[in-house]
């Protein structure tokens, strides 16, 4: 789409601003329950500019247009942007509130700014109160300018619910309420609002198709002592979860009504709800009477740490998923050499090939299959106009998922079709030996994420190297593949209150770019374990639960040390031995020579 529609519609905010006596408004990248992943009715950041990262804010006034996001989109925005009338402004940190502080200063004293308050948080809409009451600005928070002028706007989703068996969720939804409602008997709260879709799915053992990727259903609930209030369009819930539900105490109203029943809550009760994912029009619309409790979600947590059940099954999931990459792998290096292979094809290859095995529901988020330059960009998703042909003597990256039932898988592998050079044999072994010291840690109970992110990096920092992203996210259990609390990261990528927990599941991705030339990435999944008590406390430390093999032609051996050369041997044998019963025989042999072990030379060890 040219950038003339961009402008076309910019004009258009830009007289509907004129005519609600509106000086700038702002626009996230988000819907009413604040998550990563939205429908595309909320995709108004990619309707408004072209730009279609997952992550970005846009702020327009009578003079400026501006779209603010973060490095992994710098240049994808870039490109995006060109002619639509925006530009681009680069967050120093990501995730930080820089355009706040960018309005803070341009605005005027008797300004009025607005803003939709269904996507933005509570702790959001108090920065912006903030910093707008100290430079004299008025605040809108019922702005939606969007709605009037999105004429063919795609309808909400109206997906059909099913209920997640118990063996795959591990425990039944009567065992969660329980446990849940134990929880805020000792908070003493009476109720808990659940804005975030993924946490009304893991309590009540539900999925859904309303987002691309994630099996959710657009709905709230609030949670009580007695009964929980499930807010979703009831015809997208079937006849036999609706007698479930009724036998549970599991009462089912209009998705739309959530507002006005908070709004009546009973004089003197405590409600529990977390700023973060609260969006301020449904704060704003709490009976004035009712106290308030402010923390993340109770089902938050609790779905961080997997049951003995859903780890089982993700790991035999991993072997499904092991043998598909297997596949994949051995049939691109043919492919390319006898045939057109792009990028979009590959993407689209590895999708159905995961979406053929016995339990796969489809990705877990949109494949990214890049090629040379484009592996530099650590978020980039080929499509026509950016898919280029995949060559001897490349790059090439692929970044991919699956939605399991007995779990969500994660896995970046990064391969060489053909001989790599010098350079680039360091450059992927630095990224590697950060992949493997995170994997080998070992650490006291109650260590938090970003206090581990060193381990990805210190390989990188020795040589002046560093990645912009995040090292680490949590999973889900067939729900969202980025999952919180946890995080392993630093600065505004790291989660600084969780502690990593046995039973939690995080990636393992750190990465190197040189842009314009190249990317690498390796990520695996782990699991946190119990790894022994001393006189010291009590100790942790990780699994390695995906079963793909590591290119061995871009590792420079040398570089590792013993113990890394050591944890590589011994996970391409396991690799090896969990997967090749499920193999053909040509397959088999083909992933043994990818897995031999590897030695350093005579030479290298005198060094």
């Amino acid at each position: 789409m040219s950038g003339r529609i961009y402008r076309k519609r910019l004009a258009e905010v830009r007289a509907m601003m004129k005519l609600r006596k509106t000086d700038a408004v702002i626009i996230p990248s988000s819907d009413p329950h604040l998550g990563e992943y939205v429908p595309d009715h909320w995709r108004v950041i990619r309707w408004l500019t072209g730009f279609t990262g997952s992550a970005g804010t846009v702020i327009i006034t009578s003079t400026f247009a501006g779209l603010w996001t973060d490095s992994r989109y710098f240049i994808q925005a870039e490109e995006q942007l060109a002619g639509s009338g925006y530009e681009l402004v680069r967050l120093r940190i990501p995730h930080t509130p820089e355009h706040i502080d960018w309005l803070k200063e341009k605005a005027h004293q008797g300004w009025k700014v607005g803003v939709d308050g269904r996507l933005i948080s509570v702790g959001q809409m108090r920065l912006l109160t903030a910093a707008m009451k100290d430079a004299g600005v008025r605040l809108d928070l019922k702005a939606d300018l969007i709605t009037p002028l999105w004429r063919d706007r795609p309808a909400l989703p109206s997906s059909e619910a099913y209920e997640l068996d118990v063996k795959y969720a591990g425990v039944t939804r009567k065992q969660k309420l329980a446990r849940v409602r134990e929880v805020m008997a000792g908070m003493k709260v009476d109720y808990q609002l659940l804005t975030a879709s993924d946490d009304v799915m893991w309590l009540l053992n539900i999925r859904g198709n309303d987002v691309r990727y994630c099996p959710l259903m657009l709905s709230f609930a609030l949670v009580g002592q007695e009964q929980v209030l499930l807010f979703a369009d009831e015809h997208k819930v079937p006849e036999s979860l609706k007698s479930s539900f009724n036998r549970e105490g599991i009462v089912l109203l209009p998705y739309d009504t959530v507002t006005s029943v908070l709004g009546q809550l009973e004089e003197g009760s405590v409600l529990l709800l977390a700023p973060g994912t609260t969006s301020a029009a449904l704060f704003r619309a709490l009976a004035r009477n009712v106290t308030i409790v402010e923390d993340i979600s109770i089902p938050a947590r609790m779905k961080a740490v997997k049951n003995e059940t859903e780890l089982k099954n993700v790991q035999e999931v991993m072997v499904r998923d092991g043998i598909v990459l297997t596949r994949f792998f051995h049939w691109l290096e043919k492919a390319v050499a006898e045939s057109t292979v792009t990028e979009m094809s590959a993407a689209a290859t590895i999708d159905s090939m995961r979406t053929e095995q016995e339990g796969c529901a489809g990705p877990s988020f949109n494949t990214i299959a890049a090629f040379n330059a484009h592996a530099a960009l650590p978020h980039y998703v080929p499509d026509p106009s950016t898919d280029i042909k995949l060559a001897k003597g490349g790059i090439f990256l692929l970044d991919s998922g699956g939605q399991y039932f007995g779990g969500t898988t994660d896995i970046t592998r990064t391969i060489v079709l053909g001989k790599p050079d010098a350079a680039m044999k360091r450059d992927f072994t630095l990224a590697l030996k950060g992949t493997i010291d995170l994997a080998m840690a070992r650490f006291p109970q109650g260590t938090k994420g970003y206090q581990l992110d060193i381990l990805a990096r210190k390989p990188l920092w020795d040589n002046r190297l560093n990645y912009g992203h995040g090292t680490g996210h949590g999973v889900g259990s067939f729900l969202n593949v980025h999952e919180g609390p946890q995080t392993i990261g630093s600065g505004a990528t790291g989660d600084m209150k969780t502690s990593i927990e046995p039973g939690m599941i995080l990636s393992d991705e750190p990465a190197f770019y040189r842009q314009g030339q190249y990317g690498f990435r390796t990520e695996n999944l782990l699991i946190c374990r119990n790894d022994g008590e001393t006189e010291y406390g009590s100790f942790l430390s990780f699994e390695t639960v995906t079963l793909c093999y590591i290119d061995p032609a871009l590792i420079d051996v040398p570089l590792l040390d013993d113990k890394e050369l050591e944890w590589l041997n011994d996970y391409h044998e396991r690799v090896y031995r969990s997967l090749r019963e499920h193999l053909e025989p040509e397959l088999k042999v083909w992933l043994r020579e990818k897995t031999k072990r590897l030695v350093k030379s005579v030479k290298s060890k005198t060094n």
